[in-house]
């Protein structure tokens, strides 16, 4: 992995990887091989609970920016995971389907949640957060929730 930054509101410590792009929505993509591997991130995980249950869009999926990506039960919440970007679905996180909670295990390693081939990325791309954007975004968003 890439260098961490990091940042702790009370007594919470949150990470944000400087190998990837971020969405405001808590998501993070980094580049693979011309595809997306799309994940939540640290601050997501930990501000959703633990990971009861998670269902990606099937692969093979063609989807649209702002289209239902997944949905993931916490014990808190129930999120619907809108896709930060275009494209197909060309690989699903198979372990999510019997181990969800590797997300707040791994979130940004083994609990990724789909492969995305773009359809858009060099417009969809600008409207994504530098690690750095994010980190103040969701540093900013841990204030304002008390974390």
């Amino acid at each position: 992995m890439s260098d961490i930054l990091s940042f702790t509101v009370g007594k919470f410590t949150f990470t944000v990887p400087t190998d990837r792009l971020y969405h405001r929505d808590g998501l993070w993509l980094r580049e693979q091989d011309q595809r997306l591997i799309i994940g939540v991130t640290d601050y997501f995980q930990q501000e959703s609970g633990d990971m009861a249950f998670a269902e990606t869009a099937a692969a093979g999926t063609t989807i649209a920016a702002g289209d239902r990506l997944a949905n993931i039960e916490t014990i808190k919440v129930d999120n619907e995971v809108a896709s930060p970007i275009s494209g197909a679905v060309v690989a699903v996180n198979d372990k999510l389907q019997f181990e969800a909670e590797v997300i707040n295990q791994d979130c940004y390693g083994d609990g990724w949640l789909v492969a995305l081939e773009p359809t858009n990325w060099a417009a969809e791309r600008e409207m994504l957060l530098s690690p750095m954007a994010y980190l103040e975004y969701s540093r900013a968003q841990a204030q304002e929730a008390g974390q």
